[in-house]
């Protein structure tokens, strides 16, 4: 039975890691993660440093006192001498910097009337210079969800830290590529009031950063953390999120956990820790404070350029939307919208008017599927516009079945050169003599059985519905 949330005290918010595309945010590197082999290998140990306050985090100290070294291998592809720490960030991408400005405004959040580089000490080997740069944009926005608003703490823009590939008792070795990709990160207040809406918020926040067509879409591109706490419990953030479907189902883990310890009388304390594939948690570390944070001295302050942003159709507008202008199911609308393919799937869509709306859907996102399982060898990618134009208007003009597309796609996934003349449609004196015979044939057979035989003969040359209403017509003159 679901527990009452309300009444255990449910605290919840999250926070939004995502990847933008185009070029790193301190220095002149693509932002591609290459998946080359490394030709650089480099290797260092970090200490942790008093910020501001004159503390150490304790998070960092917690880390430090592992006292391991860390090998970093990268390719030269996409890193260069700024990832190594060993040489100074560059100003500010100001493309990235400008996407983060307007995902503040689509929150209806503040922008900051100066941003402020700082640095956040991170001695887990994550980042070469042990600690990671990180800046306030926007504050006090929010999201619409089904529950009410969300509020939103904070936009920030920051660099993405390097991707673990192994770790032993002394070492830890890194990948520098991901190291210094933009990223956005967005944290909201404690507004979620369950599991499934924790799930929600997030799947809402990560549509609207799509939404601006300038996020890097992929594994691992966008990350999300949740804190939540209950009532005798403590804060607690958790990390590790293999996707969304997974959230309510740790968050509900989780807070079975504190209330166990709440009902032994034991004392939880604010933590850090890493979601494992059971949905279960583990420990990680202390929960990092102010300590952490000092300015960034190599980089100036910037003052924001603040751009009237063209209203922008969010990803689950253009959704419902089509839903009620094509007349398509929510799963089918939902997919379109999705998939980045709307704009093409609408100038099909209006240019082929005897073509259904919902097959053209299942053609864009449907089909490539299909293909990349039906078929090892093909590449859907090699499907261009031009190409489906090309089928789009044989169809629409009736000269081949919709069973046939398919097939065709197939022919040009497979690098194949496109032969529409062995799909054209039989023409119709040939094709009623040829299904007249077929039924004599087999006049004591189903309709279904007789279409088989119609169908295996002409392998989607006809048209299915025209093939079905001949059978019908010669089985009732029998």
């Amino acid at each position: 039975m679901e527990p009452d949330y309300g009444k255990l005290g449910f605290r919840c918010g999250i926070e939004i890691h995502q990847q933008l595309s185009g070029k790193k945010l301190f220095c002149g590197c693509d932002a591609i993660n290459s998946a080359k082999d490394p030709d650089i290998k480099i290797k260092r140990r970090l200490r942790a440093v008093a910020g501001e306050t004159g503390k150490i985090d304790a998070a960092a100290r917690h880390e430090m006192k592992k006292g391991k070294q860390f090998v970093y291998v990268a390719s030269s592809e996409d890193t260069c001498l700024v990832e190594f720490d060993d040489e100074p960030p560059h100003p500010m991408n100001q493309a990235a910097l400008d996407t983060a400005i307007e995902v503040a405004q689509m929150l209806g959040a503040k922008i900051v009337d100066e941003i402020q580089v700082m640095r956040k000490t991170v001695v887990d080997g994550s980042n070469t210079s042990g600690f990671q740069r990180t800046a306030l944009v926007g504050y006090d926005g929010h999201v619409d969800t089904s529950k009410g608003k969300v509020r939103i703490t904070n936009i920030c823009i920051e660099e993405e830290a390097a991707q673990k590939l192994n770790e032993t008792e002394s070492s830890v070795t890194y990948k520098l590529d991901r190291l210094g990709i933009a990223l956005i990160e967005i944290g909201t207040e404690a507004d979620i009031k369950s599991p499934e809406h924790a799930k929600e918020t997030a799947e809402k926040l990560g549509l609207i950063l799509r939404s601006t067509g300038k996020v890097k879409r992929g594994l691992g591109t966008i990350r999300q953390d949740v804190n939540i706490s209950i009532k005798g419990g403590a804060r607690t953030e958790i990390k590790g999120f293999q996707d969304l479907r997974s959230i309510p189902k740790v968050i509900k883990k989780e807070t079975e956990r504190q209330l166990g310890l709440i009902r032994q009388n034991k004392r939880l304390k604010p933590e850090v820790r890493k979601a494992e594939p059971d949905f279960t948690t583990s420990f990680l570390r202390p929960m990092p404070g102010a300590a952490r944070m000092y300015p960034e001295t190599d980089i100036a302050p910037v003052k924001p350029v603040i751009k009237k942003v063209a209203t922008r159709e969010l990803i689950y507008d253009i959704a419902a939307r089509l839903k009620k202008q094509y007349s398509m199911s929510s799963d089918l609308a939902n997919a379109v919208a999705r998939s980045d393919r709307s704009g093409l799937f609408e100038s099909l869509a209006k240019k082929f008017k005897g073509v259904k709306p919902g097959f053209i859907a299942e053609v864009l996102v449907s089909y490539p599927r299909e293909l990349a399982r039906d078929y090892s060898s093909c590449d859907p990618a090699r499907i261009t516009e031009e190409h489906l134009q090309e089928v789009f208007t044989e169809l629409d003009k009736g000269t081949i079945a919709k069973g046939s597309v398919l097939k065709i796609l197939a022919d040009i996934a497979l690098g194949k050169k496109i032969d529409i003349n062995k799909y054209r449609l039989e023409q119709v004196d040939d094709l009623e003599e040829s299904v007249r015979k077929i039924v004599e044939k087999n006049k004591d057979a189903s309709v279904g059985a007789i279409m088989g035989e119609v169908m295996k003969k002409y392998r989607g040359r006809v048209d299915g519905k025209q093939a079905s209403e001949l059978v019908k017509r010669f089985l009732k003159e029998k």
